[in-house]
C-alpha cells in the first residue's frame, strides 16, 4: 500500500496537492488526526486491495492534537507500513497575502494577542520536526496551481513509486532561488538571448533559443562538467536515502539558459534510467 502523510504550512497548497493526488488515484482524507492513521492504515489495509494509495492530510489544525504525529509514526514502521511524507513550504510574504486573498484566518489566531505573522512563524516552530523528516518537501511560494498539480503528481504518477526522484528546475535569479533546491547551477555567465531581437521573446523551450545557446562553446563545454557531476552525487545522495533531489538551473529571467540547460540535464537523466522530472517555473513570467 502507498501511504503519503500530506502536511506543511497553512496556506502552502495542501489542499491543490490532495486534489492532485486524488487525481491520480489515491484515497484521500483531510485533517485526520494524528492517533487514528495506524488504525486508518489497517482499515484500508484489509480492503482486499479496494483501497492501496492513500493520501491523508495532518496540519496545525489539528492544534495540539498535532504533536502525537511522531510517536503515530513510529507506530505505523512498527506495524510495517511503509509511509512518505509530502511537505508543503511557501515563504510568509506568500502566506501572508493568500490569507489576505481568501480572507480566511489562520488556524493558531484563536490565541489572544497575536498577529498573523506570528501565528506563522509559531506554525513554522511546530512543523520544523515535520519538514526534516519530510521524504518530499515542495515550496509554493512562486508555482501557479497548474504548476503545483504538475509537481506533486509528477513526484506519485508512476505506478511504482521507489527510489529517489530528480526534479531539474529552471528559475529566473530575479524571482529568487527555489527554497527546496537541492543544487543549484549559475548559467548566467553564458551569452543571453534576450539581446538577441528575434529570439527576446521565445524561450529555451523553442529550438532557436536552444540552437543559440548550445551555438557557444563555453555552453558545449559546460554540459559534460554538469552532466558529470550530477552523475556523481546521484548514488551519493541515493545511498544517503534521499527520496528527492532538486536539481534548480537558474539565469536572469528563467527563460532561456536556465531553461535550456533543464532539458539538457533532464534529458540526459532520462537516457542514464535515472527516474526525473522537469518544470520551468519562471517561463510564463513577465
Amino acid at each position: 500500500m502507498e501511504f503519503i502523510i500530506v502536511t506543511g504550512m497553512s496556506g502552502a497548497g495542501k489542499s491543490r496537492a490532495i486534489d492532485a493526488l486524488e487525481d491520480i488515484g489515491f484515497y484521500c482524507v483531510d485533517n485526520i488526526p494524528p492517533k487514528l492513521i495506524t488504525k486508518f492504515a489497517e482499515l484500508c489495509a484489509q480492503s482486499a486491495g479496494k483501497i492501496d494509495r492513500v493520501a491523508v492530510v495532518l496540519d496545525i489544525r489539528g492544534k495540539d492534537m498535532f504533536n502525537d504525529l511522531f510517536e503515530c509514526l513510529d507506530e505505523l514502521s512498527s506495524n510495517n507500513y511503509n509511509y512518505k511524507i509530502l511537505f508543503l513550504d511557501a515563504d510568509d510574504n506568500t502566506i501572508i497575502r493568500r490569507y489576505k486573498e481568501t480572507r480566511r484566518k489562520h488556524p493558531l489566531l484563536e490565541q489572544d494577542g497575536i498577529s498573523t505573522s506570528q501565528a506563522i512563524a509559531l506554525e513554522r516552530e511546530k512543523l520544523a520536526t515535520a519538514r526534516e523528516k519530510a521524504d518530499y518537501v515542495v515550496d509554493t511560494s512562486l508555482l501557479s496551481v497548474a504548476q503545483l498539480k504538475d509537481r506533486v503528481t509528477s513526484l506519485f504518477l508512476r505506478e511504482e513509486n521507489h527510489g529517489m526522484v530528480v526534479n531539474c528546475v529552471s528559475f529566473g535569479y530575479k524571482y529568487g532561488i527555489p527554497s527546496d533546491a537541492d543544487l543549484v547551477f549559475d548559467v548566467r555567465c553564458l551569452p543571453n538571448p534576450f539581446y538577441v531581437e528575434n529570439l527576446k521573446y521565445k524561450t529555451g523551450l523553442d529550438e532557436e533559443v536552444y540552437q543559440y545557446v548550445m551555438g557557444f562553446e563555453q555552453s558545449k563545454k559546460l554540459v559534460p562538467k554538469l552532466t558529470g557531476l550530477i552523475d556523481y552525487l546521484i548514488p551519493l545522495y541515493s545511498v544517503e536515502g534521499k527520496s528527492q533531489l532538486v536539481i534548480a538551473i537558474g539565469c536572469t529571467g528563467g527563460k532561456h539558459r536556465s531553461v535550456t540547460f533543464a532539458r539538457i540535464i533532464y534529458e540526459h537523466l532520462q537516457k542514464s534510467g535515472v527516474w526525473c522530472t522537469i518544470s520551468h517555473r519562471d517561463i510564463s513570467k513577465n
